[in-house]
């Protein structure tokens, strides 16, 4: 039988009471701050967050021995097709690891030669170790997770994927701790080119100071691309307080236009969204507790854009210099850049580009700028883009956003 919803989480906190009543009042109360993830709250929200936090704990440390044990499918659904690079590097990653793994898919960005990468929520650390063979050895992955079984199982073959890659020294460790308070695992501001997260967040108990957390910890130009589960409302208190429905990556699924507001508040550009895979609830009687519900298996991209970096509308042109992805770069489901070929891009996609690690793969002009006698292409509206993961899901295929090839000096029925 599912286990029953347990609104606020009165066991957990009951079994915090009767853990902690032989203690003094003062260090009752310095125990709970030290386990909580750090936010200024209530006592009550504290230990509601604490737990969640022991509840996810339990689950991927005790319940779960393999991905078989899911009971859902949200945690295994396919970011996208891989590369044939990418899935040899993935049969490197001891089996043990792999074994362990219960993430959506793959999440893999591009463009990672010598990139510095955190992992939030990294498990076993398969990521980790697919990742720190593509940085290279002068790049490094930090993976960080608050379960100290799976962090075990990764620390365990660090020497392992170190002899199998190559390298003379490791170029990955695993910390221990909370994502939503990474200061306490000794992580300083503007220390990673990268951030990624792979079907993690939604079992935070507190998404903002998550994102807080990256915004700080990513360098100027940085990016945190992670994949997620989320939801097409606010969900109702029976799904957000059942334990196996947080647990597999359901009860607490953001809103996905919630993702768009916390982005906003915190300082990072507007989330672009580059997959979304339908999740369904196959489990009979969780549906009935899920009712008209639903859930998506998202892919975003956010950037910490510098504010020094001029907002403009520019022509810009993918020189095919990125390993793997020559002819074309998907760069989310509004942008596909072909070799070669200038596409006009709006201000915020073209502060992206300048401001990045991908500014060097691109040649990049203001569109006032351009070569006398060229006729500039319509910029792309940001109203038009796609950002609504459902809308997405429910479309046979995503068609490309039309761009023009050269500057557009003759225009086709094809141009922009």
């Amino acid at each position: 039988m599912i286990d029953s919803p347990l609104p606020g989480y009165v066991a957990v906190r009951n079994r915090r009471l009767r853990k902690y009543a032989g203690l003094g009042a003062c260090r009752k109360a310095e125990m709970a701050q030290e386990q909580c993830c750090g936010k200024s709250s209530s006592s009550s929200e504290c230990s509601q967050d604490l737990g969640i936090h022991e509840d996810v704990k339990d689950y991927y440390g005790k319940r779960l021995k393999k991905a078989e044990d899911l009971v859902l499918n949200a945690c295994q659904t396919p970011a996208k097709a891989l590369p044939k690079d990418l899935q040899d590097t993935l049969k490197d990653v001891h089996e043990e690891v792999s074994s362990r793994y219960y993430g959506c898919g793959l999440v893999v960005p591009e463009c990672l030669e010598n990139c510095w990468i955190l992992d939030l929520g990294s498990g076993s650390g398969r990521d980790c170790y697919m990742l720190s063979k593509l940085v290279g050895e002068k790049g490094h992955v930090t993976g960080v997770d608050m379960t100290n079984g799976q962090i075990l199982i990764a620390r365990k073959f660090i020497d392992y994927h170190t002899q199998k890659f190559g390298f003379s020294k490791p170029n990955v460790d695993f910390l221990q701790g909370y994502i939503e308070k990474l200061g306490d695992v000794g992580l300083k501001d503007n220390s990673f080119d990268i951030i990624i997260s792979n079907c993690v967040i939604n079992l935070s108990p507190d998404k903002k100071a998550v994102l807080k957390e990256a915004y700080r910890v990513l360098k100027d130009g940085g990016e945190m691309y992670f994949s997620d589960v989320y939801a097409d409302c606010e969900l109702p208190d029976a799904v957000r307080t059942h334990k196996v429905l947080w647990g597999e990556c359901l009860g607490g699924a953001l809103w996905w236009k919630d993702l768009f507001k916390l982005a906003k508040e915190v300082g990072f550009s507007v989330p672009r969204l580059v997959t979304a895979h339908p999740v369904l609830v196959t489990n009979k009687e969780l549906r009935d507790i899920v009712g008209d519900c639903k859930f998506v298996s998202a892919t975003y991209r956010l950037f910490k854009i510098p504010d020094s970096s001029p907002r403009e509308k520019c022509s810009i042109t993918y020189k095919g210099s990125i390993g793997g992805f020559k002819e074309m770069l998907e760069f989310d489901v509004n942008y596909t850049f072909k070799e070669g070929e200038a596409v006009t891009v709006d201000e915020e996609t073209a502060a992206v580009l300048k401001s990045s690690r991908f500014a060097n793969a691109f040649t990049i002009k203001p569109v006032g700028k351009m070569a006398a006698g060229a006729t500039e292409c319509p910029p792309i509206k940001s109203k038009d883009a796609v950002v609504d993961p459902f809308k997405l899901t429910d479309r046979p295929g995503v068609t490309e956003t039309p761009r023009c090839a050269g500057t557009c000096s003759v225009k086709s029925k094809n141009c922009c």
